[in-house]
């Protein structure tokens, strides 16, 4: 009978468990769906016939939470949850987050700062000689020396603070079984140092024969280029065929991160998501209104994972790999079969994609064979001739999702990479697109307009989005559907100046579009924009970009971007005069800050519309 995966002690009694084989310990409350790391990696051991307890969200301040559940056969797993932990509490302002979406109700305080480090602190406090393997979105980039923004300041590798004896990067459905498989035929955690997609720590470097050395700790503690310079070597590395061991000094010890795993076959991705998810939260937490989390994605299909897009923002190409990893359409039939017979589910499938929705095969034919290029990106700063740009198999799988009994509609929400959509010759996937799978509104991520500005961000040009913006809007006109897009753009990132922002304004003006949501830029560890927020040099080209640390320059590039919010008049106004643009000050019809009516709503209606009080206040 499918069932949820213990989370007591009175679950595992009613399974008639003597004692588990692994403790997973998780940041996050648990959710059995496919699109919650913790699930996975516990269905995935499950599978392989493991005995898993999952410890969600103990309270971390005293020792004897951690034994809910017992000492483990095996080993303790540990993970933030599906977030970085500093990324769930606190906002781009560093200020405290209102609501935690991965813990019941919403509740914030439910983990630590630091949640990977504070747990497994604890547990080598509790059991130490218990071996514990860290691992997850906040592990797997915190893996080397790195910056942390919320504290200002940098950090030694995950391993050093945590005290954990491996760490698993990556996605680490191999990784975890072939550890599990080590660990019940009787090694040593210490002996376990061979995995590929793992790190771990070592007092010296004998027996590694060919490997890449970063700066260490020390190094770019003197000086913030070496930083760069660190991850500009890391990520040479990250190829399953031509990366090499990668080796960081930190203090007395060295970090070790041994080769980027294989990306996972068709067959072996099927595996992982045809496993018996019951696709929600607990029933534990219904009495808390559940776990906010899944309504994003419980009726959303996973199709593909990886990202050949590169975006120096984003650490999603580092953690899932550039190389396209797809399943089957028989695999994703089957998902959408039973989100179908789900109690409340309503005939519409959310999203059916990965971090890139259209990226259904690699880049091109090479990349299975001699994996991605060392000094080339497959999109940026122009599609590469080599790119293989083909939606025929993503329109196939659509079309075989939307003909299913009981499905009305199947939107694609996970984002469409639209460089890569006017790269391919058939207009077909617009076509199809426009016609069956937006809501009304698609959204999409120019991100800035700003030609240097996109250089820093590894993103196409501003004409890209024009072109795409002209195709949409043509395609939509012509099948007579009233649609719209809504582009996301960031705000401070590295590189781009207040001069920058500015010049992005003007474009929403001429586009009619006002952001209702501005982002700002966030440096979480793991990017490349985060090693030029930290070291002001883009790692790529070595060369210096501008960096908006002050607190009040970004609040002038984020109230550009929302220049018609009254609220943001005075720091309008003062961007536009710094940068010398008292042009667009006035009441012609192409000035961003209206000299009357923005100022007072009522202004042109209003009788007194000369008093001179009102005129000394502009």
């Amino acid at each position: 009978m499918k069932e949820f995966l213990p989370i007591s002690q009175e679950d595992i009694n009613a399974r008639g468990w003597e004692q588990i084989d692994f403790l997973f310990i998780s940041g996050d409350a648990y959710v059995d769906h496919p699109s919650f790391g913790p699930a996975v990696i516990c269905r995935v051991l499950e599978a392989q016939g493991y005995k898993v307890a999952l410890l969600c969200q103990p309270d971390w301040r005293e020792l004897k939470n951690f034994e809910a559940l017992g000492k483990p056969r095996l080993a303790v797993l540990i993970s933030g949850g599906n977030l970085d932990s500093m990324l769930c509490h606190y906002t781009a302002a560093k200020k405290p987050r209102k609501k935690d979406s991965y813990t019941p109700g919403g509740e914030m305080g439910k983990r630590p700062d630091h949640a990977t480090v504070v747990y497994s602190q604890q547990i080598k406090r509790l059991w130490p000689e218990i071996p514990v393997i860290i691992g997850g979105i906040e592990a797997s980039l915190r893996r080397f020396a790195h910056f942390d923004y919320w504290e200002n300041k940098l950090l030694p590798s995950i391993l050093v603070d945590s005290k954990a004896d491996l760490l698993i990067y990556g996605m680490g459905e191999k990784q975890i079984v072939e550890i599990a498989d080590y660990l019940a035929g009787g090694a040593a955690v210490d002996d376990i140092h061979y995995v590929r997609g793992t790190a771990y720590l070592t007092d010296n470097l004998e027996g590694l024969d060919e490997f890449v050395e970063l700066p260490s700790l020390e190094d770019i503690l003197k000086n913030r280029e070496a930083f760069a310079d660190a991850y500009r070597l890391q990520s040479k590395e990250l190829d399953p065929f031509s990366g090499k061991t990668v080796v960081q000094k930190n203090g007395q010890k060295f970090v070790v991160q041994n080769q980027v795993p294989f990306p996972l076959s068709q067959e072996e991705m099927d595996a992982v998501y045809d496993l018996d998810y019951m696709r929600t939260y607990h029933p534990a937490y219904e009495k808390y209104g559940g776990v906010p989390a899944i309504e994003e994605v419980q009726f959303s299909i996973i199709s593909c994972r990886g990202c050949f897009g590169s975006c120096s923002f984003c650490a999603i190409h580092s953690h899932q790999g550039r190389i396209i990893q797809t399943r089957s359409h028989e695999s994703i039939l089957r998902e959408a079969k039973k989100i179908t017979a789900l109690q409340n589910f309503k005939g519409y499938i959310h999203d059916v994609g990965g971090p890139t929705a259209n990226f259904r095969h690699p880049s091109c034919a090479k990349q299975l064979e001699v994996g991605v290029c060392r000094d080339r990106q497959c999109l940026f700063p122009k599609p590469c001739p080599n790119l293989d740009a083909d939606h025929s198999d993503y329109i196939e799988l659509l079309q075989k999702v939307r003909a299913l009994p009981g499905i009305k509609k199947v939107f694609v929400r996970s984002g469409i990479r639209y460089d890569y959509l006017l790269a391919d010759k058939n207009d077909r996937f617009l076509d199809e697109l426009c016609r069956y799978h937006v809501s009304g509104q698609l959204k999409v991520a120019p991100e800035h307009v700003a030609e240097h500005a996109l250089a820093n961000m590894g993103k196409p040009g501003k004409e890209v989005y024009l072109k795409f913006m002209r195709a949409f809007n043509k395609k939509n006109k012509e099948i007579g559907l009233k649609q719209f897009l809504v582009p996301y753009f960031i705000s401070s990132h590295p590189g781009c100046t207040l001069r920058d922002a500015v010049e992005l304004s003007e474009f929403l003006r001429d586009i009619g579009h006002q952001p209702e949501q501005v982002q700002d830029f966030i440096p979480t560890p793991g990017s490349a924009s985060t090693a030029m927020y930290y070291s002001g040099i883009n790692p790529e080209t070595g060369k210096k970009v501008f960096v908006a640390r002050n607190p009040h320059d970004k609040a002038m590039q984020r109230a550009l971007m929302q220049y018609k919010n009254p609220k943001n008049r005075q720091l309008v106004k003062e961007a536009l005069q710094k940068t010398n643009r008292g042009d667009l000050i006035g009441d012609n019809a192409g000035c961003l800050l209206k000299i009357a009516a923005s100022y007072n709503p009522k202004a042109r209606h209003s009788k007194n519309t000369a008093n001179p009080k009102m005129n000394k206040r502009r």
